[in-house]
């Protein structure tokens, strides 16, 4: 027996299941064995046959899975022989189908599968299923229970198994060790759930088995199936919903096996049964009710509990369809989940998921549950509205609205969006929105388009009307009223707002806002706030919609424009309280998004426009009383505030303006000035820049009006009431803001809290004096500062912060007054400003004092080594606003430079009166500053910290001194200098301050007391420091302070010393000391060669080439070393080392034919600014401006000059404007740049990439000017430089454009780098052709000329004439001899002839009354011929200016009087009468208007005429549109109209011949059927016939008086020869005749329509593709002329001679189509649609017509009617696109892998 059991389990290896049981027949037939003794070898022997795979743990062999499912095949049919033997089952199971389910689980289900089919089989076939019932079903039930952590329940369960209970009901026939191993190892979750669904279903089979055989149960009659089946489901339901809120495995589990048997045994039943004495009721609605509860509960978790829940309502509804609910007794246990308003809730989240899976299911599971069926979309109660015979279109539709009315046909909509019946049922209602919902998700962009909008404003107009239904059904209750459908449109507009095309969602967007809302009555007010403060905000949001956004300097677009009115339009539906709350739920939602500069002005303008739709409800101030909001607006203006806030960060002045009208027009519309605190008043004026409410800013007015209430109707108070109460809060404010936490002696405070206290102040100021408007409004303030200010040396103050804040106040006020000094000249102010004056100066004694007493800790020399330095500060590192000070020490100095810088402020402000009080004021700050410079040096850092806080109050104080400098100040100045210098004949008055100063902080700086974070701070104030010392003789000279006798302020070794100083520390200086060193050195060079400042330094001798290569290498580094490349910095680097002063010396540029420093320096900046386009164009303004004043100089900057005028960078430097504007130090620095040659241009062009070669073209127009001056008796050396150095550059310039590689290329693509260069080139040569003269014009001439016989593009082209009429112009002697002859060149190229007809036209037109008879008489003649031109465009051009020539000369022709002269005159007579009245001839003329006639010679070599032409929305270098440009446009469009005609001619013949019947091919074939053979070798004889012709050449006409030509012998055997030869080839032809036949005969069976594609690329790839790969039949095209194209043939290689092409115009290809499928062709397309079908799923007939659809738009709607089929390539990625030659390649092979398989 073993070795039997051995031999069959080895061929169990090989032999197939199926064939296992007729073996083991044969087996025992042939032994005698007995089934049963041979079923227990097998059991006994399968543990012994699975080792070898238990111990393989990875991977079951092919051979081993067949020998399992074999070796099952074998046991099953012995128990089917054994019939229904309870023990043998029972053993089976527990030694073989239960260990097998343990061991394959991990490896093979298909063989799981197969034991559990043949195992379950028997069952079936034995009725065992008791057997089932007793082991298998608890033994995989206590499995899941365990993986699920379940315990038994007895009271719910119906079957226990728990262990003991399986073990009781085995024993006696089972061993119960071996049952108790197999209990002990459970089997895994997801086989457990496998197999018992694998019972349920079968049970349930075996049930409907039953029922249909009228049998409730088996044959043996002891089994219940109904019963089994019930009570299975029934525990298995409380397991999956126990499963469904545990592990995502086990919910997987869950969902992948048990819930499809449970919702598919309870599809058409229900179950009592009873469960331990109790009656259930278990039906479909009963369980899906607690699986509703879970999927609410995983719904509310993670997208991957979500996933789960949409997974299984998705399986539940596939269930759902075509079924009935039993109905049951007990009503109370009916569940319809479409009642519950949370599923309807999160079906509107579904279809709005991020997640395209979730939107599917969703989808699904709308559909299901509406009963709308998928094959047949929208067939309930349309189908019957349709007529049969064809629609009628309506009158006046456009072609879009047609095209949306075939979309609603073939889709299935119909006649629901009817113009006539618009009363829709719910139903209908819900089919239109799956419609449009579908629209966006699966089908095509074109097809948007087309029925989008036309769909939803149908959708909207039918909504008007009530529902037509009697019988609702529960669903339908959600489209029932106009609020429900506005909770699903929504839904649809999100959708396309968030599309991956952004085409779709522009089309989206438009559509929505182009709903015209006033015509579907308050429709408006019922879109949802959350749709508009979600998805409609982040759809304004996205750029997409505002491309023209910033265009032209207008910021705004067309979505931006159209969101504001529906906005409007919806506030204006809403009463006033919820108008409000809606208008600032919309301006939260700017801090909850991210928005872009386009979407935050959509939103302020949104905003705004919705307040604006509010203010209708404001006529009555009552009723805002009434319902004035709890808030007061305050978080509403926070918001407001912020969304100024982000407009900061967006550079452009005039945007963030714009932002701030529209956030100040809702401020106005919506919120009361004296409604809201005023500290929120004041952080929000704060907010909005101050150049736009300073006196003469944009919003000034505006804010004015708002803060006094007259701009809002919705307030309670009048505007006189809300002034006053503003005013009075802004009154109280000091009060409050100097007590506020001062009641504590002995506070201390930081930097931190000064900055604090300062912003506060400088808030209120600032609000403050936009409300004062009479010199009455300041007197409160007025008596603040007079109280406060003669108690502030009080005792009992000297220790609080009280004093400290009222300086920071009268600091903040002085601020506001010198704004507004600066900018406003009235009465009012001059008034405002002399009051505050004197009461400043009646507390200036008082603040002296105080300072003078704060100060002490400056010069104080007690010990300062105090360690008790706060904790953030311990630390070696520091940092700029920490001083290393301790509480009480930070708090003194703080005081004293608060103190200091406030006296300096006032003594400024009150500068202008003569008063004792002022004098010792100044006495006493000029001591302060002599004290602080004479200070001595320190060795520890706390003494360190309190020199640097002084130096600190030194700065503004020397600023004030030095700006105010008067003779007093000369007088202390001279005393202290006295002291030192006592026995010089001369005196330099600063020297002894400004040396003392520098040693003093240089000592300092090397104790090494300080850190080095504290050290840059101290470098800071140094240099700001100098500055001011340095600028004292300036401001010395412009306040009239003249020095008495030899008295200078510096002597030359001082200024050397000092410019030592500043280069010795340049390389390494920070960002914030690089200004004030710049300045510094640029007030050392004025004094080194300024005339005016002649008293400043004693005998200077200049600066030498040593001290300026110094200069230059240390601006270089530290410019190169500056991170951030800002204007201010830039240009004092510029004005600084290229200092005028300094320029003009020639030596300074060129040293021993090698470049100086500052040509180097130059060299240098100008190659870092092709990288900076601020750095390069602050240059150009600069260097123009040096080159003007020292044109000598010009002859070392050839190079440069180039490199400026070929100078282009399309970036467009956004902040430069910006930093312009607000930065007072960049703009101070340009002002001090070289003067702008044309302030004009400048304007136009400074933050363009123009300015370079705008600059440079001005300063050579200016040279020319001043050129002119240069006469013989006038020997100007700068006339004379300026006249050579333009003819140098010109022929540098035109050289280049002759011989460089670039600007000499001919071939060249338009808007290329190299089209751009030869534009600039030629641009600046136009201005310099005005230096050509006459030595140089011989050199000149010819470079032009071959310059023009070059192929160029017409942008240059225009120039080069220019250039030329302005040559000729100014030398007419060389028309006759240069320009005349040229027209005698027959072969010129047209280009060129075209160039030379407009030149000598215009030189005709433009001559001088002396020359004109000349020029005429040489230059008219050769134009004439040229009308008679082959070449289309050199004829229409020779027209246009011939015609201009006769029209002004034909008059002076009546004074000749000769005949000769007559004949000529009546030539040109008729001439000029056919130009003028041929219609051609006109119709040309009228096309050029505005082009004909402008050329003028003057400003066409100017820079105004030149750059002047800007147009935005074409900006190509300034280019203007040429003449001839213009006539080969208006050429190229009649031809085209022509083109267009003869097609359509050609579309009317090909769709005739499409259009016949058969019978021609049926009588072709009859003819085919009666010749034969003789016809096919006919007609391929034709194919190849030729006609023979004999061209005698010269030699062989010699004997031409012969009377026959053939009887000449040699010329016989000449043509007997030639008849050979024809012979052989005839061969030849006949040989490919038959070779193409071949070929023809191998072609597959199909054809490609691409007609429809235009992209050459892709036809010729396609054409190679069908002819090399899989021999089509033959490929259609549009224009068969494209086979001709280079593109074409160079893609194509040949393909196109050895395929088919037929030519099918667009027009004509539904014809093409419809004719082949009457010859028996299937027409398939591809292109995705809703009903496509995979491209594997699709099975091809051998003849076949693909369609290609076009590269973007794809198949047109007409032509998706004729297909058959609709074929799609299924796609994995997410680019759901692919390349049009691609997708047609994959189609084809799949058909030609299908007919090969054939």
């Amino acid at each position: 027996m073993d070795s039997l059991v051995e031999s069959l389990s080895q061929s169990f290896t090989v032999v197939p299941p199926t064939a296992v049981p007729a073996m083991l027949d044969c087996v025992v037939a042939s032994t005698g064995l007995s089934h049963m003794s041979l079923f227990s070898s097998f059991l006994s022997a399968f543990p012994n046959l699975s080792k070898d795979f238990i111990k393989d743990q990875t991977h079951l062999e092919l051979h081993q899975c067949n020998f399992l499912a074999s070796f099952v095949s074998a046991l099953c049919h012995i128990l089917k022989k054994l019939g229904a033997n309870r023990n043998a089952l029972k053993s089976f199971i527990w030694k073989c189908f239960i260990p097998l389910t343990k061991m394959v689980h991990s490896y093979d289900v298909e063989l799981l599968n197969q034991i559990a089919e043949s195992f379950f089989n028997v069952v079936t076939e034995t009725n065992t299923w008791e057997v089932v019932e007793e082991t298998v079903v608890p033994f995989f039930l206590q499995s899941v229970g365990h993986y699920i952590g379940m315990v038994e329940n007895e009271q719910i369960a119906v079957y226990e198994w728990s262990s003991h209970t399986i073990l009781q009901s085995s024993s006696g026939q089972m061993n119960e060790f071996e049952i108790e191993t197999q209990l002990y190892d459970s089997c895994p979750l997801a086989i457990s759930c496998h197999v018992l669904s694998f019972v349920l279903s079968t049970a349930l089979r075996t049930q409907q088995e039953a029922q249909a055989t009228s049998k409730s149960t088996l044959k043996n009659g002891c089994f219940d199936a109904q019963k089994f089946v019930g009570n299975i489901m029934w525990d298995l339901s409380i397991m999956t919903v126990r499963m469904l809120s545990d592990s995502l495995e086990n919910r997987s589990c869950a969902i992948s096996f048990l819930l499809p048997c449970i919702f598919s045994s309870l599809a058409f039943r229900s179950f009592e049964l009873s469960v331990h004495g109790k009656e259930y009721k278990f039906s479909r609605k009963f369980f899906f009710r607690e699986i509703w509860r879970c999927c609410s509960m995983l719904l509310s978790h993670g997208p991957l509990e979500r996933r789960d829940a949409y997974a299984i309502l998705s399986l539940f509804f596939s269930f759902t369809q075509g079924c009935e609910d039993v109905c049951l007794s007990d009503i109370s246990e009916e569940f319809d989940i479409r009642q519950e308003k949370e599923f309807w809730d999160e079906m509107k989240r579904g279809l709005v998921d991020k997640e395209g899976l979730v939107r599917k299911q969703t989808l699904y599971i709308l559909r299901r549950m509406l009963h709308l069926v998928e094959g047949n979309k929208f067939c309930s109660g349309i189908s019957a509205k349709l007529s049969n015979g064809k629609s009628s279109i309506p009158s006046g539709m456009t072609r879009r609205g047609l095209w949306a009315e075939r979309e609603a046909e073939s889709m299935g909509l119909e006649k629901i969006c009817s113009s006539v019946d618009r009363c829709l049922n719910a139903q209908q209602r819900w089919e239109s929105f799956i419609l449009l919902y579908e629209i966006l998700e699966e089908y095509g962009t074109h097809l948007v388009e087309a029925a989008w909008t036309h769909q939803i404003t149908l959708l909207l107009q039918s909504l008007q009307a009530p529902i037509n239904s009697t019988s609702e059904r529960a669903y339908e209750g959600q489209t029932k009223d106009l609020e429900d459908i506005f909770d699903w449109l929504p839904i649809l507009w999100e959708r396309g707002f968030c599309h991956h095309n952004p085409q779709v969602r522009c089309f989206i967007m438009q559509s929505f806002l182009g709903i015209e809302w006033n015509n579907h009555g308050n429709c408006a007010k019922l879109v949802p706030d959350s749709f508009i403060f979600g998805p409609f905000m982040q759809g304004l949001n996205d750029p997409v919609h505002h491309k023209e956004f910033g265009v032209k300097g207008v910021y705004s677009s067309r979505t931006i424009k159209g969101a504001a009115k529906f906005l409007r339009q919806f506030a204006s539906c809403l009463n006033l309280r919820t108008g409000v709350a809606f208008v600032r739920k919309l301006a939260s939602v700017a801090k909850q998004q991210s928005f872009g500069r386009a979407g935050l002005m959509g939103l302020a303008e949104s905003i705004a426009s919705a307040a604006c739709g509010v203010q209708k409800h404001n006529d009555c101030g009552e009723e805002w009383l009434e319902n004035k909001l709890s808030d007061n607006g305050e978080d509403f203006l926070d918001v407001l505030r912020f969304i100024i806030e982000c407009s900061k960060q967006h550079f452009n002045p005039n945007y963030r303006l714009r932002v701030c009208e529209k956030v100040m027009e809702t401020a106005m519309c919506l919120v009361c000035s004296c409604d809201v605190p005023l500290e929120i008043v004041l952080h929000f004026v704060w907010a909005v820049p101050q150049e736009f409410t300073n006196h003469g800013g944009s919003l000034r007015e505006r804010m004015q009006e708002w803060l006094s209430g007259c701009g809002k109707k919705l307030c309670g108070a009048t505007f006189c009431s809300t002034e006053k109460l503003v005013l009075v809060s802004l009154y109280d404010f000091p009060e409050r803001f100097i007590s506020h936490q001062c009641s504590v002696h002995f506070i201390t405070y930081d930097d931190e809290d000064l900055d604090a206290w300062a912003f506060e102040a400088k808030r209120w100021a600032r609000v403050l004096f936009l409300l004062i408007n009479d010199e009455h409004h300041v007197e409160p303030i007025l008596m603040f500062i007079q109280h406060h200010g003669n108690s502030i040396c009080k005792q009992k103050n000297l220790f609080e912060a009280m004093p400290l804040k009222f300086l920071i106040l009268i600091t903040s006020i002085i601020r506001e007054l010198q704004i507004m000094q600066e900018r406003s000249h009235s009465r009012e102010t001059t008034v405002i400003l002399e009051k505050f004056a004197v009461t400043f100066l009646l507390t200036i004694e008082e603040l002296v004092s105080f300072a003078n007493l704060s100060c002490s800790i400056f010069w104080s020399r007690v010990v300062m080594d105090d360690p008790k330095l706060p904790n953030s500060i311990r630390g070696k590192l520091g940092g700029p606003s920490q001083r290393r000070l301790s509480s009480s020490f930070t708090t003194a100095v703080l005081k004293a430079i608060i103190s200091t810088k406030t006296v300096a402020s006032v003594l400024s402000c009150c500068a202008h009166f003569k008063s004792d009080v002022l004098d010792t004021a100044f006495t006493s700050l000029w001591k302060f500053c002599l004290k602080i410079v004479s200070s001595p040096t320190c060795y520890n850092e706390t003494e360190a910290e309190i020199f640097l806080a002084a130096y600190e109050a030194l700065a503004p104080v020397l600023k004030t001194l030095v700006s105010t400098f008067s003779p007093l100040a000369l007088k202390i100045i001279a005393a202290n200098s006295e002291l030192v210098l006592l026995n010089a004949e001369s005196r330099s008055l600063l020297d002894s301050l400004v040396l003392s100063f520098l040693e003093n902080i240089n000592n300092l700086l090397a104790a090494g007391a300080m850190v080095r974070t504290r050290r840059a701070i101290l470098m800071k104030w140094k240099w700001l420091c100098l500055e001011c010392l340095l600028s004292i003789p300036d401001h010395a000279l412009k306040n009239g302070v003249p020095l008495h006798g030899d008295d200078f302020f510096f002597s030359d070794a001082a200024v050397r010393c000092i410019f030592s100083d500043l280069i010795e520390n340049l390389e390494n200086a920070g960002e914030e000391s690089v200004l004030s060193m710049l300045r510094s050195l640029r007030l050392l060079l004025e004094m080194f060669y300024s005339e005016k400042l002649v008293s400043a330094v004693s005998s200077c001798f200049g600066m030498d080439t040593q001290m300026m290569w110094q200069l230059v290498r240390s601006a270089w580094i530290v410019h190169v070393s500056c991170n951030k490349r800002r204007i201010a910095p830039i240009a004092a680097l510029l004005s600084s080392v290229l200092h005028s002063s300094v320029f003009g010396d020639e030596g300074m540029h060129v040293t021993d034919n090698a470049p100086g420093p500052l040509k180097w320096f130059v060299e240098k900046i100008l190659e870092e600014g092709t990288k900076s386009p601020r750095t390069i164009r602050l240059a150009a303004m600069h260097l123009t401006g040096l080159w003007l004043s020292n044109p000598k100089t010009i002859k070392y900057y050839m190079k440069e000059l180039k490199l400026l005028s070929l100078y282009g960078s399309v970036a467009f430097d956004e902040d430069f404007e910006a930093e312009l504007s607000d930065n007072h130090d960049a703009k101070n620095e340009v002002s001090l740049l070289e003067k702008s040659l044309d302030p004009e241009l400048t304007e136009a062009f400074i933050n363009t990439e123009l300015y370079a070669r705008v600059s440079v073209a001005v300063l050579f127009y200016k040279l020319k000017d001043l050129a002119k001056s240069v006469l013989p008796e006038n020997n100007n050396g700068h006339c004379l430089a300026a006249l050579e150095s333009g003819k140098m550059y010109l022929l540098e310039l035109l050289d280049s454009a002759v011989h460089d590689k670039d600007l000499s290329k001919e071939l060249y693509k338009k808007y290329s780098g190299i089209h751009r260069r030869k534009i600039r080139a030629w641009q600046m040569l136009c201005v310099l052709s005005q230096f050509i003269d006459e030595d140089i014009v011989n050199k000149v001439a010819p470079s032009l000329h071959i310059c023009l016989y070059r192929n160029n593009l017409p942008a240059v082209r225009q120039y080069l004439e220019t250039f030329a009429i302005h040559l000729y112009l100014n030398f007419p002697s060389l028309v006759g001899v240069q320009l005349a002859s040229i027209f005698q060149d027959y072969d010129m190229r047209p280009q060129a002839l075209s160039s030379y007809v407009f030149i000598a036209a215009n030189v005709i037109l433009h001559a001088n009354a002396a020359n004109q008879p000349s020029h005429l008489n040489e230059l008219l003649p050769p134009i004439v011929p040229l009308l008679t031109s082959h070449h289309h465009s050199l004829r229409g051009f020779t027209q246009l200016l011939l015609y201009q020539v006769l029209c002004k000369y034909f008059p002076s022709l009546d004074s000749i009087t000769s005949e000769n002269n007559f004949l000529e005159k009546r030539c040109f007579w008729n001439l000029k009468s056919y130009l003028e009245k041929n219609p051609d001839c006109l119709r040309l003329r009228a096309s050029m208007e505005g082009f004909l006639g402008t050329f003028n010679p003057k400003t066409s070599v100017s820079p105004a005429g030149i750059f002047s032409n800007r147009v935005e929305e074409l900006e190509f270098e300034c280019v203007p549109t040429s003449l001839m440009e213009q006539v080969i446009t208006f050429l190229n469009d009649v031809r085209e109209d022509l083109r267009c005609s003869m097609a359509k001619d050609v579309v009317t013949i090909k769709n005739e011949s499409f259009s016949l019947d058969g019978d021609l091919c049926s009588k072709e074939e009859m003819v085919k059927t009666n010749e034969g053979e003789v016809l096919t070798e006919l007609h391929s004889d034709m194919a190849f016939d030729f006609q023979k012709k004999i061209t005698l050449n010269k030699h062989e006409k010699r004997n031409t008086t012969s009377s026959s030509f053939l009887g000449n012998e040699e010329s016989y055997s000449f043509l007997l020869e030639m008849e050979n030869e024809d012979h052989l080839l005839y061969q030849f032809l006949r040989s490919r005749a038959v070779s193409m036949e071949k070929l023809k005969g191998n072609c597959q069976n199909f054809i490609l329509v691409a007609s429809l594609l235009d992209r050459i690329p892709n036809l010729a790839g396609l054409a190679r593709t069908c002819e090399q790969v899989f021999n089509a039949a033959g490929l259609t095209i549009a224009d068969a002329r494209i086979l001709h194209d280079k593109q074409f043939q160079l893609i194509s290689v040949t393909a196109e001679k050895w395929i088919p092409i037929i030519e099918v115009p667009v027009n004509s290809v539904k014809n093409f189509l419809e004719k082949k499928k009457r010859e028996g062709f299937s027409i398939f397309g591809l292109e995705q649609t809703a009903n496509s079908i995979p491209l594997d799923k699709c099975v091809f007939p051998e003849k076949m017509v693909l369609v290609l659809g076009r590269e973007k738009e794809g198949i047109p709607v007409d032509i998706i009617h004729v297909l058959d089929a609709c074929i799609e390539i299924p796609q994995l990625g997410v680019v759901r696109s692919l390349n049009v030659h691609v997708s047609g390649a994959i189609a084809l092979w799949e058909y030609t892998r299908q007919q090969r398989g054939r």
